[in-house]
């Protein structure tokens, strides 16, 4: 089969599409032929050796897959030769930039019927992230205003998009770039970051911040005071902590992604009933992926991507 791969950490430059041995479902795994894999910042932190994800070389990247189940390991139910899935693979696993895949049948669920295959790769990690921020940490309820920090991302878009249906007031900052989708996807009222500074275009407290920008620990402890008594502050930047305010009884929750499969059937459900938008901004072959990841490096890089198979 074809994958990109890399034999050692570094820049794109390691990145080689090249024939490699076609893996075989063991006891509890899928082979998946794939159709999609999404890239995501994180593997190029992985490729460079900067994500604390041990990785066997050679390493095909890639951790959000949709495919088609090619063959079946012993032990595995729920599944048959034919259906079309989606999965989260483990970041220190052997990815979906490539023909074929083994996953652990846990890590699978049902692709959406409603969209194209390939784009569905889109959904898993950012879809969980958002998720996992918005539905299970910060337990966002009807009549909550919530803030939500770098909303002009691929996570930032089911986040808006999860808040809205939960019934919250949502408020999010965006580029000029990416204000119109963000607007698209539910929110009630957009802040460009770029121009009108945070602290002084949210003139009433929230109920829930949410951070997804990369930014300070010093900017992000600043934003705590626009978060009401008893209110959550969420994040999904895992390197920083996340500031609350014990005084207030402001709780603070950092958000570590972690593979969920009832969730993930959920959000498939969402984008079945027409609950939950999937978008992607680009699609390549797979031998173009090492291209991707230049962009990325030189921060031209912007929507989501997805390498069709």
């Amino acid at each position: 089969m074809k994958a990109v791969r890399f034999h050692e950490n570094g820049s794109p430059a390691v990145l080689r599409y090249e024939d490699a041995e076609q893996p075989v479902a063991g006891v509890g795994q899928v082979l998946v032929r794939v159709a999609g894999s999404a890239f995501n910042p994180a593997d190029a932190g992985i490729r460079e050796g900067n994500l604390p994800f041990p990785v066997s070389f050679p390493h095909v990247p890639g951790y959000d897959v949709s495919g088609t189940v090619e063959t079946i390991g012993s032990g595995v139910n729920g599944f048959a030769v034919g259906d079309t899935v989606l999965g989260f693979i483990p970041m220190a696993e052997d990815g979906s930039a490539a023909e074929y895949v083994v996953v652990a049948a846990e890590f699978l669920v049902a692709a959406p019927s409603s969209i194209d295959l390939a784009d569905a790769a889109a959904l898993p990690s950012v879809g969980l992230t958002a998720w996992q921020a918005v539905v299970e940490a910060a337990a966002v309820s009807a009549g909550q205003r919530v803030l939500i920090v770098g909303a002009g991302g691929a996570v930032g878009g089911y986040a808006v998009q999860l808040a809205k249906r939960a019934g919250a007031h949502v408020i999010a900052t965006a580029s000029p770039r990416s204000a119109a989708s963000v607007t698209a996807f539910g929110a009630d009222e957009v802040i460009d970051h770029t121009v009108t500074p945070l602290l002084e275009a949210v003139t009433d407290q929230v109920d829930v911040l949410i951070n997804l920008a990369p930014i300070t620990p010093d900017e992000f402890e600043a934003l705590v005071p626009l978060v009401r008594d008893g209110g959550v502050v969420v994040a999904t930047t895992a390197w920083m902590t996340t500031p609350g305010d014990e005084a207030r009884n402001v709780r603070a929750v950092g958000l570590f992604l972690h593979a969920d499969g009832d969730a993930l059937a959920k959000l498939v459900s969402l984008v079945d009933s027409g609950d939950l938008r999937v978008e992607v901004s680009q699609r390549v072959a797979l031998s173009e992926l090492p291209s991707i990841h230049e962009q990325a490096a030189a921060g031209e890089l912007h929507g989501k991507v997805v390498a069709v198979v």
